[in-house]
């Protein structure tokens, strides 16, 4: 009886190890599909690193609005023309979350919420909803059946959360911003189950996560719905990645090693080369909904997380001087609008800049505490009409004190242009900022 034990286990441990053995090993991916599943997983991953770092930050709680101060600039390429307001929402199969929206004239305001992706749901504002421009809005998961107040709209969600960004323009008034900005309410109603964001090893845009975001990959790709129509050949290169990576020590090391030249591309490449770049500045008109690009939804969660569309804002990147060189903190530059040509001619609501370090994405200090310019600052214009905006660590010649933004030696820098419900020609890329050209 033993010996017959022995035999059957031997025969056992046999024919496992020749299953082991018949067993195909992945193929190793070319440097493209490495690249392609990257990209494409980052621009997930960027977002619950986010979802990460706000359920650390002070006071978080889901279904909670966090009504930023006017003037915050600790997070990434922040807007200083607003009152802000953001939260997490969380919802399930039998609770929905209430947000209510006050009446609003005059001035520039958006309910934005987006999906676990980064994708726009919805922006909630009196041009989106003509019908229903204020008052109560029922948020639910999709397939939700239960009931909800009869005085509310009903918007379904992509998955169990969602982010809002809520802006109320300043306008020349901060205390009726802050008053309209406080009016915002989100209630849930009922106590929704809350699924925990899959786990990540946290990491800065100095220095993005490597080969390990191929580790868990059904948990990351799960935990959220792709709305974009190329998701599911997309995730399919991401396993057969992450499988490559996972059958030993030295797939993983090759994916590392090929990883450091994709990387350094995609930071290239995110700012000058991701959608339409004219006149040395990268024109953002296909932000919120992305469609089948995912290089650029990867790279708007990269430099500036949660894009709204262009419906609302066309953003204008600029990281390159007239001459096509990085701009850089020890130099001085003017940008010198035409009379015919000034932001405000292209902005239904507003307009605004920003100068941010590079790669965080922050505002840089200075002494003046002087981080952006829009149209209600207080600039000088010439003669004829037309608008110098200097920028360098210390005023430049020839340009108002009133119209300098500092930078910082030595730092690289980017800036972010903003068109507030944009004009056709913003729309179409056929307006953009003057180049950034250097002070000689």
């Amino acid at each position: 009886m033993k010996k017959a034990w022995v035999v059957a286990l031997a025969m056992s441990c046999l024919i496992g190890a020749v299953a082991q053995a018949a067993s195909p090993q992945p193929a190793a991916p070319d440097e493209k599909a490495v690249a392609d599943a990257y990209i494409y997983l980052l621009g997930r991953v960027l977002v619950i690193r986010q979802e990460h770092i706000d359920r650390n930050g002070q006071n978080f709680a889901f279904n909670t609005i966090k009504y930023n101060p006017l003037g915050s600039a600790d997070f990434v390429n922040p807007n200083f023309d607003v009152a802000y307001f953001e939260a997490w929402l969380a919802v399930d199969d039998r609770t929905p979350v209430l947000l209510e929206i006050p009446e609003i004239k005059g001035r520039y305001y958006t309910a934005q919420i987006l999906d676990e992706w980064g994708e726009v749901i919805v922006n909630i504002n009196d041009r989106t909803f003509p019908s229903k421009p204020y008052g109560k809005f029922a948020l639910v998961k999709p397939g939700f059946v239960g009931s909800i107040p009869v005085d509310a709209a009903r918007i379904e969600l992509h998955s169990s959360k969602a982010k809002m960004l809520g802006r109320v323009e300043i306008k020349g008034d901060p205390e009726g911003a802050v008053r309209f900005q406080q009016q915002f309410k989100v209630t849930a109603l009922g106590t929704p189950l809350i699924v925990p964001p899959p786990a990540i090893t946290m990491f800065e845009n100095t220095d993005l996560i490597g080969a390990n975001i191929f580790d868990d990959v059904d948990a990351r790709l799960s935990s959220a719905l792709d709305v974009a129509p190329n998701a599911a050949e997309m995730q399919q290169k991401v396993r057969a990645v992450a499988a490559y990576v996972a059958s030993g020590k030295d797939a993983r090391a090759a994916v590392d090693a090929q990883l450091r030249g994709i990387i350094a591309q995609f930071k290239e490449d995110a700012l000058t080369k991701t959608t339409t770049y004219r006149n040395h500045w990268l024109c953002a008109n296909t932000g919120g909904n992305y469609g089948a690009n995912y290089r650029l939804r990867t790279a708007a969660n990269y430099a500036g997380i949660w894009a709204n569309t262009p419906g609302e804002v066309v953003y204008f990147i600029g990281t390159r001087d007239a001459d096509e060189q990085p701009l850089n903190g020890s130099n001085s530059y003017v940008m010198h609008f035409p009379a015919d040509k000034l932001p405000a001619s292209v902005a239904d609501a507003y307009w605004s800049v920003i100068l941010v370090g590079v790669p965080d994405f922050h505002v840089v200090p200075n002494s003046l505490k002087r981080y952006n310019f829009n149209d209600h600052s207080q600039l000088e214009k010439e003669a004829d009409g037309s608008l110098k905006i200097a920028i360098g660590p210390k005023s430049v010649f020839g340009v108002p004190e009133s119209n300098w933004l500092p930078s910082a030696e030595g730092k690289p820098f980017s800036l972010t242009f903003r068109t507030y419900v944009p004009k056709e020609t913003a729309r179409k890329c056929q307006w953009t900022p003057p180049p950034v050209t250097q002070a000689k």
